[in-house]
């Protein structure tokens, strides 16, 4: 790693905005009431209301494993169990918080690109009110998935009519929701509030923001009592100006979109640059800002000794390549020079 380095890791890697870091600069100004009581976080959360409407509760916190487990953990009790597809972000990336912090266990659907349906949750799912076994009480999904892929507005609808019908709650991880909605050429509340999401993780650092995430309550038993919840589980930021002037500049000018819709258009324009080199294999379909695909272990090796990326399957040489809101065409222009380049060595 260097400071120069250009990265395909992941949008995480990527800088942050310079009207998000104007906009921390900006309310770095005198004294204010700290946990929340100040002008930035009132005005924060009424941006949050423009877009999904006035009865809804948000809270802030420091990441999005925060945000996952606080809005599963605030609705279950320990005994009721979290269904997900296997490549959930919360079931292989959060190092088992959910089951550590909130005791409930996890019920895994494999899946062929990461989307749950109605079909396979009825496979699934076992609905035996026995004491012996755990109670299935929510379904969380990610939107997009955490391998690029996205939900429609029909097939949201159709899983949350499922879980509402066997009195479930559905959970939406959206750490990359702004390129879900900018794929889509949607707004937020088209396919969260209105198909029936219960509860939303709403993410930004991924799109240029330095810090911080929220949670967004549609309908919950007791949202009052996540402030609690938040403060126990050490997410309750005292400085939350910070976190508020961040999401108040985002959620302006539509920059959550020119940014979201950038990283989305470089990602098609890197898959477009490769798509003749025909034994490098996209393994899912390219809709936001991910591309995965098969690359021949030699040519993964050959990459990397220039460019940072993952190996997402190991065993199946799938790689991940993932664009930001910073990301430039001459970035993906030098990658995909360099991937043909080594591709010519390897194969001709």
């Amino acid at each position: 790693m260097h400071n120069n380095m250009r990265s395909f890791g992941s949008d995480n890697h990527s800088g942050v905005h310079p009207a998000i870091i104007n906009a921390i600069s900006n309310a770095n100004i005198n004294h204010c009431i700290a946990y929340g009581d100040d002008p930035w976080t009132e005005n924060a959360i009424s941006r949050f209301k423009e877009f999904f409407g006035d009865n809804i509760h948000v809270f802030f916190v420091f990441n999005g494993t925060a945000a996952n487990v606080l809005s599963i953990n605030t609705m279950l009790k320990p005994f009721h169990s979290v269904i997900s597809a296997t490549t959930s972000h919360i079931h292989k990336d959060e190092c088992g918080a959910l089951e550590k912090v909130a005791g409930n266990k996890m019920q895994l659907i494999p899946t062929e690109h990461g989307k749950l349906s109605v079909e396979l949750l009825e496979k699934h799912i076992n609905f035996d009110e026995a004491e012996h076994h755990v109670q299935p009480k929510m379904i969380t999904i990610s939107q997009p998935t955490e391998v690029g892929t996205l939900y429609t507005i029909e097939e949201l609808k159709a899983l949350t009519d499922f879980a509402h019908k066997h009195e479930m709650y559905v959970h939406m991880d959206g750490a990359r929701l702004s390129n879900a909605a900018a794929a889509l050429k949607s707004d937020f509340k088209a396919f969260t509030k209105d198909v029936g999401i219960d509860i939303l993780s709403f993410g930004g650092t991924k799109n240029g923001m330095l810090l911080g995430e929220s949670i967004v309550v549609f309908d919950h038993p007791d949202p009052e009592s996540i402030k609690y919840y938040r403060k126990q589980n050490m997410q309750l930021g005292s400085k939350m100006r910070y976190f508020s002037a961040q999401f108040i500049e985002f959620l302006s000018n539509d920059l959550w979109k020119s940014n979201a819709e950038h990283a989305n258009n470089m990602a098609s324009y890197l898959a477009d640059s490769i798509k003749h080199l025909k034994k490098i294999e996209p393994v899912h379909p390219v809709e936001t800002n991910g591309i995965f695909a098969y690359v021949h272990p030699e040519i993964v090796k050959k990459l990397q000794e220039d460019f940072f990326f993952y190996i997402w399957d190991e065993e199946k040489s799938v790689v991940r390549w993932m664009t930001s809101f910073d990301t430039t065409k001459e970035d993906i222009e030098k990658f995909a020079t360099r991937i043909e380049e080594i591709y010519q060595e390897f194969y001709e």
